[in-house]
């Protein structure tokens, strides 16, 4: 007998419908969309799931659930990125405890950095096969556990490796948590969330080094691990009361109520009937990224940037020390205090984020393309060279006061943000129809580009000296700025030439103004 599906048009975000299914009901109507590649399955009829009208005190309760959602979510990625850096805080204490070389406690940064890359590839996948809360409650339960080794390990090896398994369960924050927002918060209203996501994503690597200065300064490496420890613990009860956002997910387990309540096997979900096997998902989910970053342009040379802008946020947590401890005699806490001059600059671009949504409306008020997205990228590419010729010249000479690299990491953390996020919604607004895959491919090359930083930067600054290895980062940050400019003039012909790539033009004023005297 042909499954009838189930369709869904949410009145309201789907993050509420799993507490609430006394709102559901069923409507008929005829004719319903069939699949084509699968006659079987065409139906006579089908079921559409709807959400009852809400009043406002509904509303209210919707809104409130809503925020919480973002900031639990908002809170697992902190825990995350706390995780990444917190041990930068003291890396000597591991290497004289254990009788390990400096190279072999960089590796705890490393391993765990390159979890962040490959952990998406299975882990998006999973969940949306599985739902986003089980792979939330699952990885960050084993984030917490695979904490506990490091804290206790008894050598090298095992303070390595547990690190590494802790960042690749760490790394469904990263990747769901976006995508947790887009299911519960309309498009006009994703602002303020998804600022506070990547508020959180780029803070949270600052605030580690702050934390683990002091604490391996008045208690010693181990309490980093387990501070780190409690913290993810009490993150971890807070996914017990994030419920499932993810609307194919929900629907699927009404439908399995249906089916069990009701004893009628039709009840079918149009994913249900449609879905690719698992295995088919994980093979695609693993392929898509690495095409993407061979062939489509956009996402290559927006990706090698944003790797380096990572790589640079990274190098700083190994250079500030060289800077304040060494060259200044400051000391692990104060040294820690110092990244606070990132977490300014972050604060500030994020504050302009109302600023960049007008420019942007302004320049798409004919019409939407992706290009639009990139001006405070361009602003961003000759700031960030800005900051570092600062940091190299400032941060090398002890007569020089050490507000001079303070006022270069909060140059840096301002245009950092700025070419982050323009950059990114710059591949989102570009692939629209496979921004996942596109951000997969960019995450890997992030990822496993920046996890190498700790293994060089050391002896980098030390060997070629300060303001020079200093000097190369900035000469580096110069060549790589006209990537922007080259896609903002180029880049609709070059999305015109993919297969994958959005086709939205750019309508400037004086078309439009042809265009309305063709119509008189």
């Amino acid at each position: 007998m042909p499954s009838e599906p189930i369709e869904a048009e949410f009145i309201s975000p789907p993050a509420l419908l799993s507490a609430q299914e006394d709102d559901f009901r069923i409507l008929h109507s005829e004719g319903p969309p069939t699949r084509q590649s699968s006659p079987d399955t065409a139906v006579a009829h089908c079921h559409d799931v709807k959400l009852k009208e809400r009043s406002p005190r509904d509303e209210f309760g919707a809104q409130v659930v809503r925020s919480f959602i973002t900031v639990a979510t908002s809170f697992l990625c902190l825990a995350v990125a706390v995780g990444s850096s917190i041990v930068t805080g003291d890396m000597v204490g591991p290497t004289k405890t254990l009788h390990i070389q400096q190279t072999i406690t960089n590796l705890t940064v490393t391993c765990f950095v390159m979890g962040f890359g490959l952990g998406p590839l299975f882990l998006a996948p999973l969940s949306e096969v599985f739902g986003r809360r089980p792979i939330y409650c699952i990885s960050i339960f084993l984030y917490f556990i695979f904490t506990l080794p490091s804290a206790l390990a008894k050598n090298g090896a095992t303070l390595v490796v547990a690190r590494m398994i802790a960042g690749l369960c760490a790394s469904a924050p990263i990747c769901n948590v976006g995508g947790t927002i887009a299911d519960v918060w309309a498009v006009e209203n994703r602002g303020a969330p998804m600022a506070l996501f990547s508020g959180t994503l780029f803070m949270g690597p600052c605030i580690g080094p702050m934390i683990g200065g002091w604490i391996g300064m008045r208690a010693g490496w181990r309490w980093i691990y387990w501070v780190l420890f409690i913290f993810i613990g009490v993150c971890f009860i807070f996914t017990f009361f994030i419920p499932e956002t993810l609307a194919p997910v929900i629907l699927r387990k009404k439908a399995e109520k249906l089916r069990k309540e009701t004893g009628d096997d039709k009840y079918r979900t149009l994913e249900e009937l449609e879905k690719l096997p698992f295995s088919e998902t994980l093979k695609i989910a693993l392929i898509r990224p690495f095409i993407m970053i061979l062939t489509e342009p956009i996402v290559i040379f927006m990706s090698i940037y944003l790797s380096f802008v990572y790589s640079l946020l990274y190098l700083l947590f190994f250079a500030f020390p060289i800077a304040f401890s060494e060259i200044r005699g400051f000391s692990d806490g104060m040294t820690g205090i110092t990244f606070v001059s990132i977490m300014l600059g972050i604060l500030g671009a994020l504050a302009l984020v109302p600023v960049q949504e007008k420019l942007y409306k302004n320049a798409t008020r004919n019409g939407s393309y992706p290009e639009a997205r990139l001006f405070p990228m361009m602003a961003g590419a000759f700031i960030m060279p800005t900051a570092l010729f600062i940091f190299a010249f400032t941060g090398a000479y002890r007569h020089v006061h050490w507000m001079g690299p303070i006022v270069s990491g909060v140059v840096f953390g301002f245009a950092m943000i700025l070419l982050y996020v323009s950059a990114n919604s710059y591949i989102i607004d570009s692939y629209s129809n496979c921004a996942a895959t596109a951000m997969a491919a960019k995450t890997f090359m992030r990822s496993e580009i920046g996890a190498m930083v700790p293994l060089f930067v050391n002896p980098m600054f030390h060997n070629m000296g300060f303001q020079y290895a200093g000097l190369l980062l900035a000469l580096l940050a110069l060549a790589i700025a006209p990537i922007p400019f080259v896609f903002y003039k180029y880049g609709e012909r070059i999305r015109m030439g993919s297969k994958r790539a959005s086709k939205n033009r750019r309508i400037r004023d004086e078309d439009v103004g042809v265009s309305e005297k063709g119509q008189i």
